[in-house]
């Protein structure tokens, strides 16, 4: 059997980044305002504008920095009430906090999608702002859900985070609600080490988050569109100083051009991997929704009729064969799973999310894998839980 693949390792910066980066550690200029002309960040925030197809761009210290900046430059006040799907990452909550709002979390199925039904009866008069946070590249219903988010005059956030590359109905995700924000972390399809971008056609809510994000005094006349419009906000606004930097802008500038060919083979590895798993009757990876043409660098899958125990025994099968399984529910102190956000206060529980989370597995697939790192890796789970299951095939004997 050939050697279990290297699934943690990002893909090398391309090489057109040096010279940029050389430039930059030998004047020492790294700041984003410091540049007479156009900085690397400010090329980043044209480029990737055009790229996603929105009017204006804001690259930020992360996308946790870009959420909280939304909510911010959307002027929601104290305590206001954001709806989220209850499947999502730890920061997303938390970015809802630093704002100064409430989170309401919403079920979310077993296809880790949002239950709409469930969304619809808490998108209720006391909902202030909804924001999707599209977990692992898995996309809700976005038309039922800005139908209803349009009924109910509140704005659409979309973290994009994991969905640079998503389309639904031909459109870049991230560019169907009000504003749409992105990772640049080391394990996204786009690596800086940490950075994001928030992308938005709004031209005040652009000019509230660029003067918030630390444009201080007239940094902002840097920022090429809609003087009039920071210069509305100047000195008006709180300064959170969660700028980008220039090194971390030339990172991402240099693998802008490398998106397509990422997502490509990301869908095609998926795409390869969920057939193979599907062939088990214990596993099940959920399909897209029609309207959507997934960009994912993992895969999650479920785990059927399986015992607690067998769980466990699948994932330290899987372990033992070199192929690293989380079961969000199952992980301790896992970042994923709703319980665990202590910093909530009591909530009450949710058991569509619970039971989902409890069998739901997560393992990294990146675009750079050949067929063969696919083939061992589809192999192992495969004979992991053949192992699990022919154990209990046997007691029950």
């Amino acid at each position: 059997m050939s050697s279990a693949p290297n699934t943690y390792d990002a893909e090398p910066i391309p090489d057109t980044a040096r010279a940029e980066v050389d430039r930059l550690l030998s004047t020492g200029d790294l700041f984003r305002y410091t540049a007479k002309d156009a900085s690397p960040v400010a090329r980043l925030e044209t480029a990737f504008a055009e790229m996603i197809g929105a009017k204006y761009a804001l690259a930020v210290a992360s996308c946790s920095a870009a959420l909280f900046l939304s909510m911010k430059a959307l002027d929601l006040k104290p305590g206001a009430r954001v709806l989220i799907p209850a499947f999502t990452f730890a920061a997303v909550p938390s970015a809802v906090v630093h704002a100064g709002c409430v989170p309401v979390l919403a079920e979310v199925g077993p296809n880790y999608r949002l239950d709409m039904e469930d969304f619809a009866a808490r998108l209720d008069g006391t909902i202030d702002a909804v924001l999707i946070s599209h977990m692992r590249g898995h996309t809700s219903d976005m038309d039922g859900i800005m139908e209803l988010a349009a009924a109910a005059g509140v704005p659409v956030i979309e973290d994009a985070a994991h969905s640079l590359g998503t389309t639904w109905n031909g459109r870049n995700i991230g560019t169907l609600g009000r504003v749409g924000c992105f990772s640049f972390q080391s394990y996204k399809l786009v690596n800086a080490g940490e950075g994001g971008i928030l992308v938005t056609d709004d031209p005040d809510l652009i000019a509230r988050a660029v003067i918030m994000s630390g444009a201080y005094e007239h940094n902002w006349k840097k920022h090429p569109v809609l003087l009039d419009h920071f210069a509305t906000w100047q000195n008006r606004l709180p300064l959170y100083n969660t700028r980008l930097n220039n090194l971390s802008a030339a990172l991402v500038l240099a693998q802008l051009a490398e998106v397509p060919r990422r997502v490509r083979d990301g869908r095609a590895h998926h795409d390869y991997v969920a057939g193979r798993l599907n062939t088990s009757p214990w596993l099940d990876v959920p399909a897209p929704l029609a309207p959507e043409s997934r960009a994912p660098d993992s895969i999650q899958f479920n785990l059927i009729g399986l015992s607690d125990d067998e769980v466990t025994a699948f994932a330290a099968a899987a372990a033992r064969r070199e192929v690293p399984v989380q079961v969000f529910g199952m992980s301790t102190d896992n970042a994923r799973a709703f319980w665990n956000w202590g910093f909530l206060g009591d909530q009450p529980d949710l058991p569509q999310t619970r039971a989902m989370l409890m069998r739901a597995c997560d393992v990294r697939l990146p675009a750079r894998l050949t067929r063969a790192d696919l083939d061992y890796t589809a192999d192992a789970l495969l004979a992991a839980i053949a192992e699990v299951m022919s154990e209990k095939t046997q007691a029950v004997a």
